[in-house]
């Protein structure tokens, strides 16, 4: 029999082995594949150390989580990885050594990955987030004109060549044309014929947007209604959309407006469903970026609590974004903020034809989503998802079918009465 002294020494010998004490739990992991990036999450009460490793022939990502248990959470990840994953093959977790659980991953192509922590915020815990992103960036525009491309072959399916069909004659007409230059791929020829919309579904993966009391989520009806309004836009003579997010996944603010740009979007229209914190709070709005503050405390706290969907659905902040930088200029030197007011009073009148105004005019505000600095921008706040009536509203396909029906009237108003913004401007490189 061992002493008291004994027990004690041993007991403390064995808090010093390795793997002794209990580690890290897992308490949840997500992932959101889309065709922009494939992002995974893994939620904890405490942060991560962790390492990564790219490995070639065949590709795969290694990710060494140090003092964390194989939880039945974290065991869940490998059944969630779809075949219709743009990026990620399967994934493959073990114990590497007493102290560190290897995450493998086995990848379709060739990636660009970051790894990063992000500290607890809303309803999350802590949360290592692994971005895996294409080696070559998604075209927004580029992608655009393969949609419109013809049938390569006869024997192409029934469904395709009825898209095809039914789709807006972008590539007949581009065809018309003498071909461009093998370093500039038809930009300048889709530019010059059409007028291309940005539609941003705000929110998205990570980041729920605001709920209503039936469990509606905010990202889930804006996504609805930018695809309605991106069909709309589409069947338009003379013009095309192009959908910031299509899918739930989040996109940083940064990078929508990013987007935007490098589709060479002459309009910029970024899609919400309004909460407060009463629940009678109702109608529709429409925002434009103010040089000089808000119009309104209610404007003020909206643009704040968007602008803080970056904090919720997870950015990166240590990759240093020059592109951020040059966005965010003095838009005193542009005439954008003047078109945007335009856009958003047609807007804002036509959304009064389907639905209560919460104000009866534009407001303005911070909102960082808005601040391409050469693209005309509004933000439409289509209903209260907070309000149960509007709430039950927005989960109804007819009435979203209406609210984009109404964006579209008011952005075609805008396009028939400022021709200016609609001549053709050659594209940037």
């Amino acid at each position: 029999m061992f002493s008291r002294f004994a027990r004690i020494v041993l007991f403390a010998a064995l808090l010093w082995l390795p793997g002794a004490q209990a580690g890290i739990q897992v308490s949840a992991t997500r992932i959101w594949p889309a065709q922009d990036y494939t992002r995974l999450t893994i939620e904890t009460k405490q942060p991560i150390h962790y390492n990564l490793l790219t490995l070639k022939n065949p590709d795969r990502l290694v990710v060494d989580l140090e003092d964390v248990d194989i939880t039945p959470a974290l065991n869940e990840l490998a059944g969630k990885i779809g075949n219709d994953d743009p990026y990620i093959k399967a994934v493959r977790i073990a114990r590497f050594k007493p102290n560190v659980v290897r995450m493998v991953l086995d990848l379709k192509t060739g990636v660009k990955p970051q790894l990063f922590n992000l500290k607890p915020v809303a309803e999350y815990g802590h949360r290592l987030v692994l971005d895996v992103y294409p080696a070559v960036a998604v075209d927004p525009l580029m992608a655009l004109l393969q949609q419109d491309a013809p049938p390569q072959t006869a024997s192409a399916p029934a469904s395709e060549a009825l898209a095809t069909a039914s789709a807006p004659s972008v590539t007949a007409r581009i065809e018309t044309m003498p071909a461009p230059p093998p370093d500039k791929p038809a930009r300048s020829e889709l530019r010059q014929r059409t007028l291309i919309v940005a539609v941003d579904a705000g929110h998205g993966g990570e980041d729920p947007g605001a709920h209503g009391r039936r469990g509606t989520h905010e990202k889930d009806v804006t996504l609805a209604i930018a695809r309605l309004l991106k069909s709309k836009i589409d069947e338009t003579p003379g013009m095309r959309a192009v959908l910031i997010r299509d899918g739930d996944y989040f996109i940083p603010l940064g990078g929508r407006v990013q987007k935007a740009r490098q589709a060479h979007a002459d309009l910029f229209v970024s899609i919400h469903a309004d909460s407060f914190i009463k629940s009678n709070a109702r109608g529709s709005s429409v925002f434009a970026l103010s040089e000089r503050g808000a119009t309104s405390a209610s404007a003020r706290w909206l643009a704040k609590r968007e602008n803080e969907a970056d904090l919720i659905g997870g950015v990166n902040i240590a990759v240093n974004d020059p592109y951020l930088a040059r966005t965010l200029l003095d838009l005193s030197q542009t005439a954008s903020i003047n078109d945007s007011m335009r856009v958003a009073k047609q807007v804002l009148h036509e959304l009064g034809h389907i639905n209560t105004l919460h104000r009866g005019f534009v407001e303005q505000a911070g909102f960082a989503v808005l601040k391409a600095p050469d693209i005309p921008s509004i933000l439409v706040e289509t209903a209260f998802i907070s309000n149960p009536q509007e709430e039950q509203r927005l989960r109804d396909p007819d009435y979203r079918d209406k609210l984009a029906t109404a964006i579209l009237g008011g952005i075609k108003h805008y396009f028939a009465t400022n021709p200016a913004l609609s001549k053709p401007r050659i594209a940037e490189n």
